[in-house]
């Protein structure tokens, strides 16, 4: 077996599945779960009506690179998004889904032969930086969130002997769980540390389009493109439909950026057996190609976020994040696993503790003292949600 399995930590959800293992939540109350981050809003008719329409595409095996009406597909929301020109065929490639590519993208580009070989990710995390890091033979070093930043990552702590180790940097911006957006100075100083060091950025974006004012969040290639950096170098960005458009069991996405590097990474992907299905990429245009079911989505979560955060504010340590569908809230007493496990006991609400999703680094685990909760469910769930959790605090304080 391969050894670098044993590195591997596991998920939090599977940590969390045996924290609660022995739990009995009040049968009195429907369950209402926070915890996961998937999408629950119904999956716009256009995606349906296509994928339906282009069953026959099962009959052909499909390219890895996707078809060119595809990759145009994308290369033209890019456009309308960040006003970012892209070449379809050299700087554009349809992925299934941001996870697998993710991962993908960190055995395409590490070189575990290079001692002190590095990724540096933010913390708390997507697990999948992670994970793909360590089965690519390198180490991790964790950024740790700054709460005085809106828990923007604070990249100032790591030292310029762990940048100059560092392969690959990932960046996910809307943040998971913070909700957190990278500015243009911050981006100015990533891109600077890159050309220092030679490392690849690989920014995370595919809670790009959930946001709650009315300038939507700066990407890294519009950052790019800013700072006069048109050719991407050493920058790939990952997006998906799976929040956007309501679709997670699609499993479509793409990944955008530095031809050179994209080059090898379709190299990769064609060993790794990860073409996109002719039916799911028939659905995908459909999807990139539409914008009034964004706008639609937006506005329930929207209206969500209006609802819950004030009620939520009057007993935990919350607010409006920049972007995506996450609140992460403190919790009084600063046991974030006691509250979560105390909650669902009582009240059938599940939440995902914040300590889970971070390590410890630099003296402290950040997310300890804080809970995710996913407003993923529809608007009168979610209050209720709210309603029972702001309950469960007062008397969880007193």
């Amino acid at each position: 077996m391969n050894p670098l399995l044993k590195r591997l930590n596991p998920y939090p959800f599977e940590r969390l599945r045996a924290l609660t293992k022995d739990i009995v939540p009040n049968q009195g109350l429907r369950p209402i779960s926070l915890g996961i981050g998937e999408p629950k809003h119904a999956t716009p008719a256009l995606v349906e009506q296509a994928l339906m329409g282009n069953l026959h595409e099962l009959s052909g095996y499909p390219p890895t690179a996707g078809s060119p009406a595809l990759r145009e597909a994308c290369a033209g929301w890019i456009k309308r998004r960040y006003d970012v020109t892209l070449n379809p065929a050299t700087q554009v490639l349809p992925v299934n889904g941001s996870r697998e590519a993710l991962f993908a993208l960190a055995q395409t580009v590490i070189d575990p032969t290079r001692v002190g070989a590095t990724v540096v990710c933010p913390n708390p995390f997507y697990q999948i930086y992670e994970g793909a890091a360590l089965l690519a033979g390198a180490d991790v070093v964790f950024a740790n969130s700054d709460p005085a930043r809106n828990f923007a990552p604070d990249w100032s702590a790591i030292d310029e002997a762990t940048w100059s180790r560092t392969q690959l940097l990932y960046v996910c911006s809307p943040g998971n769980p913070t909700g957190a957006v990278a500015p243009l100075e911050e981006w100015k100083m990533l891109f600077e540390l890159s050309d220092r060091h030679g490392f690849v950025i690989a920014s995370d974006e595919c809670y790009s389009e959930i946001y709650f004012r009315d300038e939507p969040p700066l990407g890294a290639l519009q950052a790019a493109k800013a700072l006069g950096r048109d050719d991407f170098r050493r920058l790939i960005v990952l997006t998906s439909l799976s929040k956007r458009s309501n679709v997670p069991g699609m499993r479509s996405g793409f990944v955008a950026g530095d031809a050179s590097i994209l080059k090898d990474f379709l190299l990769y992907r064609t060993y790794h057996g990860s073409a996109m299905s002719g039916v799911v990429q028939a659905a995908s245009i459909a999807a990139w190609n539409d914008e009034a079911h964004v706008i639609e989505n937006r506005a329930l979560y929207r209206k969500k976020f209006e609802l819950v955060t004030p009620l939520l504010a009057e007993v935990l340590d919350v607010r409006l994040p920049d972007a995506s569908f996450y609140l992460w809230a403190g919790v009084p007493g600063g046991d974030d696993i006691r509250f979560s496990l105390e909650l669902l006991a009582q009240y059938n609400v599940a939440v995902l503790p914040g300590s889970l999703l971070a390590r410890d680094a630099h003296g402290l685990n950040p997310g300890r003292g804080r809970i995710r909760m996913a407003l993923v469910a529809g608007v009168e769930e979610c209050l209720e949600a709210a309603q029972r959790i702001v309950a469960f605090t007062r008397a969880y304080a007193a």
